[in-house]
């Protein structure tokens, strides 16, 4: 069974496929300034399901471009675009987050949420600076050190499956190497982790199992999730997303 569509059928019934909550993504806005601006256009990149597309729909003057390299999850953001009233808000593009179709400086803000990892941090930020217009906003979270030191078993664990993780400083001075001027930063809660994301993704590994008749691949990916969440129930004082909002 290919790993990828296991991954996929685990994660596609839940309300976002990573650590968040709208009241954070609203607060992101704010710190943004872009409640103040009109006929915005803005990418929501590696959207998933929508969690963050939904709420920038309903909240801003805007046009949402969800990307989004696996499509199944662009057919729920739909339903749920539908659902929500702000399907006319909400434009689907099926493609990779290394491969935009954007003309340069088409863009009024870039967004994205949990995402920016699978190519790296420093490689997005500078390449999609270039589709933004001047004066453009940036918004991304990120898997972000919230102390100087941390424990072995933890450093060990996060380096292994992304190297980038760093503290907000480093992530800050990327940033402004890469010319954009930060506006804002904070971290996401232990209630974005627990309750929005790990809860949820455990209640539904019994009818996830069941699906693949609790073959061995299926079994693996369960107890490679049980061991991140229980290293976040841990160590959850030493790591969590950061939210880091810049102007280009």
């Amino acid at each position: 069974m290919d790993n990828l569509r296991l991954l996929i059928d685990l994660h596609i019934t839940g309300e976002r496929q990573g650590p968040g909550d709208v009241a954070e993504t609203r607060r992101a806005i704010e710190l943004s300034g872009l409640l103040k601006r009109r006929s915005l256009k803005i990418a929501d990149i590696g959207c998933g399901t929508g969690a963050s597309t939904l709420v920038l729909a309903a909240d801003l003057d805007a046009q949402i471009i969800a990307i989004e390299a696996l499509s199944d999850f662009l057919d729920v953001l739909r339903l749920r675009a539908a659902q929500a009233g702000v399907a006319e808000r909400v434009t689907t593009v099926n493609a990779s987050m290394d491969t935009l179709p954007f003309e340069a400086g088409s863009l009024d803000a870039i967004w994205s949420e949990g995402a920016i990892y699978n190519m790296g941090f420093e490689n997005g930020v500078r390449q999609w600076r270039r589709f933004l217009k001047r004066g453009g906003i940036l918004a991304i979270s990120e898997l972000t050190w919230l102390t100087a030191n941390r424990p072995a078993e933890l450093e060990a664990h996060w380096f292994a499956h992304y190297p980038e993780v760093g503290t907000a400083s480093s992530k800050l001075a990327v940033l402004e190497r890469n010319g954009y001027v930060p506006l804002g930063y904070f971290v996401l809660p232990e209630n974005c982790w627990i309750e929005n994301y790990y809860r949820p993704l455990q209640q539904r590994f019994p009818a996830f199992l069941a699906q693949y008749g609790s073959s061995d691949a299926a079994a693996a990916v369960v107890a490679e999730e049980e061991a991140e969440i229980a290293l976040y129930e841990r160590y959850r004082a030493f790591v969590s997303y950061g939210f880091y909002i810049a102007r280009n």
